[in-house]
């Protein structure tokens, strides 16, 4: 029995997602957590095979609470499902740690295959962020994203996708004036090496 994890912000995807991988007779859904801060502590508690994560929620980042599994050394494998399919945030994904990545476009089939999948230590992309990537190293432009930090990247994807900084700092708790605070993806990964 594949144990897994649920960690999102909304009720209903959280919900959703328990519906569909519990139909499965091999997948359990163990526990489920709004926040990322929650689902880190779920997740070292309960240390289940995968971890459903989307990547962005309130506090803590679904990139920093890959990150902070990985650097823990938890068996815990991380399966991103998120809005956002831009190449430059799930190759940062799969450099943090997670085993999956698909959009929430996905349909519950491609769920279930890609949690057994991680749940094996393989990989899964969704077909359309697969070919992202494969297009983006063949074109071997560097972004100027590739230098941001975890946090920083968030933000400009947020900005990106048309959020307001005040939106953006209330969703994961940024003063606008005061920039980016200890605790941030960076000051994890500094304290992963």
């Amino acid at each position: 029995m594949i144990q897994i994890a649920v960690v999102d912000d909304h009720e209903l995807v959280r919900t959703g997602f328990r519906m569909i991988l519990e139909q499965q007779p091999d997948l359990r859904v163990c526990g489920e957590a709004g926040t990322a801060e929650d689902g880190l502590e779920l997740i070292g508690a309960l240390k289940p095979q995968v971890a459903v994560v989307d990547v962005h929620m309130p506090g803590m980042s679904g990139i920093e609470l890959t990150e902070r599994v990985r650097c823990a050394g938890l068996p815990t494998h991380i399966v991103v499902v998120t809005v956002v399919e831009d190449g430059r945030f799930p190759r940062r994904m799969l450099e943090v740690g997670a085993t999956g990545y698909l959009t929430k476009g996905c349909s519950a089939d491609e769920l279930v295959k890609a949690v057994r999948l991680a749940a094996r230590g393989r990989r899964y992309l969704a077909p359309a962020v697969a070919q992202q990537l494969a297009l983006a190293s063949i074109d071997g432009g560097a972004s100027p994203f590739d230098v941001l930090s975890s946090r920083e990247l968030e933000v400009a994807m947020m900005l990106v996708h048309g959020k307001t900084l005040t939106l953006i700092g209330d969703q994961l708790n940024l003063s606008p004036k005061t920039g980016f605070h200890a605790g941030t993806a960076e000051n994890s990964e500094k304290q992963c090496n």
